[in-house]
């Protein structure tokens, strides 16, 4: 199974999208600041992923969660956790 994920930076309020094989690894990286791309924007929470059969799918949805039509399908489908919505 390999994993597709949105990170947000509570510094910055900016959003990181990645693709991995091991969702729980990763993110302990992420959040231990050992990716490049993260750790100068810790700390980061996870607020999004999806499952994908194939790495090949997964490497297809973070290109599209990258586009404008995908960080237009994110910012719907978390609306209410940008809103400031508690569950």
């Amino acid at each position: 199974m390999h994993y597709t994920y949105v990170l947000i930076s509570k510094k910055d309020k900016q959003l990181y999208y990645g693709y991995t094989n091991n969702l729980t690894k990763r993110f302990e990286e992420h959040r231990k600041g050992k990716v490049k791309s993260t750790k100068d924007r810790l700390p980061v929470k996870l607020v999004y992923y999806e499952a994908c059969k194939s790495k090949v799918d997964a490497l297809k949805r973070e290109k599209y969660f990258k586009s404008y039509r995908g960080r237009q399908f994110l910012s719907k489908r978390l609306k209410s956790y940008f809103t400031g919505f508690k569950n």
